[in-house]
């Protein structure tokens, strides 16, 4: 059964319908909620298919969780041991939190001081139009603890613009993939590192490469595990002493400027 699951994803897949709500739910194992069991070849299928649509368009976000999630086993085992040796990592770990717009009172967060890291990520996705309810739920992990651990890399995207003082254009974009190469070492934030900036105007290149990129490259890899921070229980805590905490420095000034515009595509 879970072969003819696997051949029948792959069908979807190639007909581009990776969210076909019948299928996932025909496939679910009993693993965890929504788990499709796949075979080594069927994922390395599905990671040549991901990355070719992913690299086609960098905004196709299925496609790249997809990637994420038949290439990086390794990298989340690393991840999952990080967190278990960490005692706020541990305790994530053991209650799962989820965040989603179910589980965030928007009115308290509103209703925090300017500064404060809840009021500052309320404000990034309200200036962004953005929700975290458009993280998709993991699939392709063989792995139920695993499975948790990438969900809540995908959740904590959005935080981590907040925390690096990031905008959600191409430029940013490729600063946060860089920092999450270092940080985590997961296969589709390393791809995204190295092609994203093929995307970026000579000027934004030029930003990258000279001081962008280098910040983000030292600090994703001398900072503490983004996943060890329950960060629901972090919302009235200064951003400033935050980023201290987790040893991450400011940005640099060249792109402070572009932090608060709303979303641009690069042309």
């Amino acid at each position: 059964a879970a072969r003819n699951c696997g051949a029948a994803y792959l069908i979807s897949f190639r007909k581009g319908l990776l969210h076909n709500n019948e299928l996932t739910d025909s496939c679910y194992d009993g693993m965890y909620p929504g788990h499709i069991h796949t075979t080594p070849i069927q994922k390395a299928l599905l990671a040549v298919g991901s990355g070719v649509a992913a690299l086609q368009n960098p905004y196709r976000h299925d496609m790249v969780a997809v990637l994420g999630e038949t290439t990086g086993h390794l990298a989340l085992m690393n991840l999952r041991d990080r967190m278990r040796n960490d005692p706020e990592g541990y305790t994530v770990l053991t209650e799962r939190p989820r965040i989603r717009l179910s589980t965030l009172d928007l009115n308290r967060m509103a209703s925090l001081p300017d500064g404060s890291f809840g009021r500052e990520y309320l404000r990034f996705l309200e200036d962004n139009h953005v929700t975290p309810d458009s993280r998709a739920d993991v699939k392709f992990v063989d792995h139920e603890e695993l499975a948790y651990v990438m969900q809540r890399y995908r959740e904590v995207h959005d935080l981590l613009h907040t925390l690096l003082g990031m905008p959600t254009n191409m430029l940013g974009e490729v600063a946060v993939k860089w920092f999450e190469a270092a940080q985590t070492g997961l296969p589709m934030c390393a791809l995204g590192a190295v092609l994203g900036p093929l995307r970026l105007s000579s000027s934004r290149l030029q930003s990258l490469f000279t001081s962008l990129g280098p910040w983000a490259l030292q600090n994703g890899r001398r900072s503490r595990c983004i996943l060890s921070i329950f960060y629901e229980r972090r919302w009235e805590q200064n951003l400033e002493d935050l980023r201290q905490e987790l040893n991450i420095e400011p940005p640099p000034p060249v792109i402070l400027g572009e932090t608060n515009k709303r979303t641009v595509k690069e042309e």
